[in-house]
């Protein structure tokens, strides 16, 4: 059992579905985000109000922590000075004071969006270069490097789970990128318990027929998902019909962000439900 978990976003969806499990891997959860609280606290668990973009409130955190789970970020499109604050000098914060604090690992909610224009039709591994499809996806892309670089450079391992969509499935293209809740609990608890991981990145998506992605790269972190997004491809499309391949948001892994104009948020947010 681990000393003691931080946990930035916990009152945003993914953070709340993962709290329950993460209580159970540790003595101390350190829950927080910047809701004023969250409800259901473990008993382990304490919830701290704290703005990952103050690098003080964020070091409060560290004392003492084994392992960071930095979900904490605003999680649209939006002006790049926007998104600076919490989503990029957030990121170097939460790595600063992990690793002054002494952390072992930190595990980041990247986001297919790091690597959003590669064309849908190729099956791209962990090892694809980035090309993002948004500032926001620019943040993950910048955060993935961070971590690199602070593992080849001050030893501090990090695992970034690339989630593709961790949503109900309401279109054809979840048919492939969905995560489902049991899978996304399963992909974090590898994330820890894998034993050394370095700087690792791996596909937050479940066993779907219809995947666009390859995680056989990432198979040391031993994340075998159980869900598959094929149980709802019938409905889903006789509702939708024939798909358009002059619609890019239909032809790149981002989806809607990939036709989105920068620093515009809001109708991306609405089309891609809870991609990370």
């Amino acid at each position: 059992m681990l000393r003691k978990i931080v946990l930035t976003g916990a009152a945003g969806r993914i953070g709340t579905i993962l709290r329950p499990e993460l209580a159970r891997m540790c003595k101390v959860l350190v829950s927080s985000d910047i809701a004023d609280s969250v409800a259901g606290l473990a008993a382990n668990e304490t919830y701290v109000k704290a703005d990952v973009a103050d690098y003080g409130q964020v070091a409060a955190l560290m004392d003492g922590a084994e392992m960071v789970l930095h979900f904490g970020a605003i999680v649209d499109e939006g002006p790049f000075e926007q998104l600076l604050g919490p989503n990029f000098i957030g990121s170097y914060n939460v790595w600063e004071s992990a690793w002054k604090a002494g952390a072992r690992r930190i595990v980041y909610a990247s986001s297919i969006h790091a690597v959003g224009m590669h064309p849908r039709q190729s099956r791209i591994g962990i090892d694809a270069a980035h090309r993002p499809d948004s500032f926001y996806g620019l943040a993950k892309c910048f955060t993935e490097d961070l971590g690199r670089m602070y593992w080849e450079k001050r030893g501090l391992e990090s695992v970034h789970l690339r989630i593709l969509s961790c949503a109900p499935v309401k279109n054809a293209r979840a048919l492939g990128t969905w995560l489902s809740d049991g899978d996304m609990v399963r992909l974090a608890q590898r994330a820890i318990d894998t034993p050394t991981t370095g700087f690792a990145v791996i596909y937050g998506v479940s066993d779907n027929d219809r995947s666009p992605v390859d995680n056989s790269k990432a198979a040391f972190l031993g994340y075998r998902p159980q869900d598959n997004a094929e149980q709802f491809a019938a409905e889903i499309l006789a509702a939708e019909g024939a798909g358009d391949p002059s619609d890019l948001s239909q032809m790149v892994h981002g989806g809607p962000f990939g036709t989105v104009e920068l620093g515009k948020g809001g109708a991306a947010a609405a089309a891609k439900g809870n991609d990370s």
